[in-house]
């Protein structure tokens, strides 16, 4: 039933499965696609096409594997009037994203004192499940007011400068952003959260330039061979998972009242236009702000450990991506302008040049697309193109992407054996606990070379810079 439509594109017909209004289309190569085909992920990308609302095609990034309702690395665009918002469509970590830092620092300068400076981070960045922040919790109006401002919240209170704010997506703030739709469950869960990197898939990782592919871009966004930088990778917390559980119930509750019937409950939607819809967006954007706020404050951290322990804490901000999100936007679609909601789950905005949306200093290049790989492989920085324009609602891949279980990964390795397999390859490795290193046992995720060689080609997003990890704060 998948038609091959080029090297790099796998279409779905509406064919594939009964109530689908749109096609499904898949970025992949020959061998990824055989990966995506193991598990539940083509019929997911199938199944949001039966939404109620939805706009062009349902997507799946190469990197796409089995979620919870939409596939991890899916897109898919509502009408804003008459489409529906579906919390399993953006997640249940809101807002995890990654934030790049550019140092003016050489690797041969950082090298001879890399264990001091991971030590140094590992005690200022709380990681770990659970795991408390610095600042202790946070009373109800503050939190409020985090949740309401995000990263703007946090340079007011001294972690930053207001030149951060330029490259962060939105300014590090969603507008519409209700605090009063979050929980009192949700505001628990966050409240001595902040500040901290959490456990899973979530690093700060110190990198190098290792290779430059556009040396305008590179030269814009401060990357050049040999430079050190750190990438961040967080999001919410478990304010942001709150706010996903209590609106996935809610959600399954009101589709009774919209006459809302769907293939699969995990797609639990309601009109944008409804009650619901609206609660949920003004809560999926003040978890998001609380995600900003926690990178920047983690940024805070990350440059007082270079300063101690390196005498220089000048960190940059390239850019600060959002990963799981729905955002109202403006595309074009079947020829007309469309205004829709477009949900991100797992994906990359990458917008490209002259994009009123990215920063200024970047208008001639296009926006930075931030794309982690494992622990043990690299990372890179792309820049949006108008191809992501015209066939992805402006999105791209957001990583590597799972190729084995959590449980699985475990059983492959030991925590001593991968801590000194990745010190063989010149990576230091500092984890809160054994289980949450051999969960992210490199081997568990995919090529991540192979997943940007497909959007490279394709054209939704153009390398920029290849990124390599020297060491890893993993919690």
């Amino acid at each position: 039933m998948l038609k091959k439509l080029d090297e790099h594109r796998f279409l779905i017909p509406k064919s594939f499965r009964d109530g689908m209004t749109v096609e499904g289309l898949i970025y992949a190569n020959e061998e990824l696609i055989k990966a995506i085909e193991q598990d539940q992920t083509m019929m997911q990308v199938a199944n949001v096409a039966t939404l109620p609302g939805l706009v062009g095609r349902s997507l799946a990034m190469p990197d796409a594997h089995q979620g919870y309702g939409f596939a991890i690395g899916g897109v898919a665009a509502s009408d804003y009037q008459k489409g529906v918002v579906s919390a399993g469509g953006v997640g249940f970590d809101i807002n995890c994203g990654v934030r790049l830092l550019t140092s003016e620092l050489g690797l041969h300068e950082v090298k001879p004192k890399l264990d001091a400076l991971l030590n140094q981070m590992f005690r200022d960045i709380p990681c770990g499940t659970g795991r408390k922040g610095i600042i202790g919790g946070l009373g109800a109006g503050q939190l409020d007011d985090v949740l309401e401002n995000g990263a703007q919240w946090a340079i007011r209170n001294g972690y930053g400068t207001d030149i951060d704010l330029h490259h962060i997506e939105e300014g590090g703030k969603i507008p519409h952003a209700d605090p009063n739709q979050v929980s009192k469950r949700a505001k628990e869960r966050g409240r001595g959260q902040l500040g901290t990197l959490g456990s899973g898939n979530h690093f700060a990782e110190v990198q190098y330039v290792a290779e430059v592919f556009n040396e305008e871009a590179a030269s814009l966004f401060g990357l050049r061979e040999g430079r050190v930088v750190v990438l961040i990778h967080t999001g919410s917390r478990g304010l942001g998972h709150q706010v996903c559980t209590d609106y996935l119930e809610i959600m399954q509750d009101a589709m009774r009242k919209y006459n809302i019937k769907l293939v699969d409950r995990q797609l639990a939607c309601v009109p944008i236009q409804s009650p619901e819809g609206a609660h949920y967006l003004g809560a999926m954007a003040a978890a998001a702000n609380f995600a900003f706020a926690n990178r920047q404050m983690i940024t805070h951290w990350t440059r007082e450990a270079f300063a101690r322990v390196l005498g220089k804490g000048d960190l940059k901000i390239v850019y600060d991506v959002c990963h799981n999100i729905a955002k109202r936007e403006t595309h074009k679609v079947g020829g007309e302008m469309r205004d829709v909601l477009v949900h991100r789950k797992g994906a990359t905005r990458a917008f490209p040049k002259h994009s009123p949306e990215i920063p200024k200093d970047y208008f001639e290049v296009g926006q930075p697309v931030l794309i982690p790989g494992s622990m043990g492989t690299c990372s890179y920085v792309l820049v949006g193109t108008e191809k992501a324009m015209e066939e992805t609602f402006g999105s791209s891949c957001h990583g590597a992407g799972r190729s084995k279980s959590r449980h699985a990964a475990k059983k492959e390795i030991t925590a001593e054996r991968l801590i000194e397999s990745l010190r063989e390859k010149g990576i230091h490795v500092r984890g809160a606990s054994k289980s949450g290193l051999t969960e992210e046992n490199p081997n568990a995720y995919k090529d991540v070379s192979q997943v940007v060689d497909v959007v490279h080609d394709a054209g939704i997003a153009k390398k920029v810079a290849k990124l390599v990890p020297i060491g890893v704060i993993k919690g």
